[in-house]
């Protein structure tokens, strides 16, 4: 490649990085509408849906029975769509993507126990606070006699849930502490009980919930100095939001007004009590068939799309029409040089695609830019005696890529081809970060379910383990099939 192609290549990758980083800025780029003209609430209900994003592992506020969220926010969010007279909808999502969802309009409000703090506030508008539960830390009860109090933790390994108000109250509050940020509970009390961590910062309500269905542990409550942004969980809206925010608080000081939060937590605990009535793995088998399905199916079309996307991009890189040539490399160059995860968030927050689109999309576009390498790879390894004889007996360029070259090129690259399919089915579970129902999201919403940690993941490695082992024989069997064909 000379220097003037190297300039253009260099441009190319320059755009496409710009476009990347640029297209969901401008996707979070809303007018904030003066309080005259806010049609907020106007909008919701022309629409007939009101979208509540949540993080359904965090008992007795949000969390799973039956595969359906339940839980003292979502029968809030449910009293407040009556009242305005539309459909509740929840999507869920991990904790610290719930702002991203709310900044770029995936959801119209965050019921998650989330504490109004100042910098929250700088980014999205907040209801009145709906209930004040305090703040605790959980402990293995063979260290009660070595902590009493947030104070004894100095210079030791705390957890709280990435993003939270309790991750900076420890932070701010305990000196030296060495802090262990992880976006799900039920992973924070599989590190306490295998002592990877000290302790856990988290809600009174929700220490309380664990602790129950886990006598190994017990809670020190009423911990850290609170101030009024410190304490309370209420609910979040985009900026501007001032009617939505309105309607919600007159739900709110209805709610207050006949004490129905304490309804509301009392029949959280009996939805606890039939999570944990039955805590085999085998009773939740139905969660583990759900995420086995999507995850086969994210692979499956990811495959197909991957190797469709990945031919066109190796014979464009092969290409002597230059532009064409430049724009795939730049393409490959791209996708190989950042991180799956981001390519997924992005398509889902900064081009607002449906969760399950934006995985697949993501995976296989992934996918096509390694399979692209390959099968140029095995292109260049064909003989050039091949092209040469095919060419001196009259087949065009199409006909001699398609009968001759393609066919060995197959042969030589399938290993890693192979390879490729194997690493999909794992890989495929980082759609789990934006809410799609895979294996990995199904295990941890049995987690959250049983308070179960170990167990969910040793189902979750028996299944990997069985669809990579037949997959990787039947690629085995085929590869000989092609060999002596």
């Amino acid at each position: 490649m000379n220097g003037m192609q190297k300039k253009w290549l260099h441009r190319i990758v320059a755009l496409l990085a710009a476009l990347f980083l640029t297209v969901p800025l401008l996707a979070q780029t809303q007018p904030v509408q003066a309080a005259a003209n806010d049609t907020s609430l106007a909008d919701i209900k022309k629409k007939g849906t009101l979208v509540m994003g949540t993080s359904p592992d965090y008992p007795p506020y949000e969390f799973l029975v039956n595969n359906k969220p339940v839980g003292m926010d979502i029968d809030i969010a449910k009293q407040i769509a009556k009242d305005i007279g539309v459909k509740l909808v929840v999507k869920q999502m991990d904790f610290d993507a719930l702002l991203v969802g709310i900044e770029t309009h995936k959801i119209d409000m965050v019921l998650s126990a989330m504490t109004p703090t100042p910098a929250r506030k700088q980014s999205v508008d907040f209801s009145n606070v709906y209930y004040n539960s305090g703040q605790s830390i959980i402990i293995n009860k063979t260290d009660k006699n070595i902590y009493k109090n947030y104070k004894n933790f100095a210079n030791k390994k705390v957890g709280a849930q990435t993003g939270s108000l309790q991750y900076d109250l420890v932070k701010k509050q305990i000196k030296g502490v060495k802090m262990t940020g992880l976006t799900k509970v039920t992973d924070l009390i599989i590190a306490l009980k295998t002592h990877k961590i000290d302790g856990i910062a988290t809600e009174s309500a929700v220490a309380t919930a664990y602790v129950k269905n886990n006598p190994d542990l017990m809670v020190l409550n009423h911990q850290f100095n609170l101030s009024e942004t410190d304490s309370g969980s209420a609910i979040a809206f985009h900026k501007g939001s001032g009617t939505l925010v309105a309607a919600a608080n007159k739900t709110i000081a209805k709610i207050k007004k006949n004490n129905l939060t304490e309804k509301y937590l009392a029949d959280a605990g009996k939805s606890l009590k039939v999570n944990v009535a039955d805590t085999s793995m085998w009773h939740y088998r139905s969660y583990f068939i759900k995420g086995v399905g999507y995850t086969l199916l994210i692979s499956l079309i990811a495959v197909l799309i991957g190797v469709v996307l990945g031919t066109l991009l190796a014979l464009s890189r092969l290409s002597h029409f230059l532009p064409l040539k430049w724009l795939a490399t730049a393409y490959v160059e791209f996708i190989r040089g950042t991180p799956l995860m981001i390519q997924v968030m992005f398509l889902y927050f900064g081009l607002n695609i449906p969760a399950l689109t934006a995985g697949v999309a993501g995976v296989a576009m992934n996918s096509g830019a390694y399979v692209a390498e390959y099968i140029r790879g095995g292109i260049d390894s064909v003989p050039k005696g091949q092209v040469e004889a095919a060419r001196s007996l009259g087949l065009s360029y199409k006909d001699t890529m398609r009968y001759v070259i393609l066919p060995q090129a197959l042969k030589i690259i399938w290993p890693s081809l192979g390879n490729e399919f194997i690493s999909l089915i794992k890989e495929s579970s980082i759609v789990s970060v934006i809410g799609v129902t895979d294996l990995i999201y199904q295990l941890r919403l049995v987690q959250a379910a049983t308070y179960k940690g170990i167990a969910p993941y040793a189902v979750a490695m028996v299944i990997y383990f069985i669809l990579v082992f037949g997959l990787t024989r039947l690629l085995n069997f085929a590869e000989r099939k092609m060999q002596h064909a």
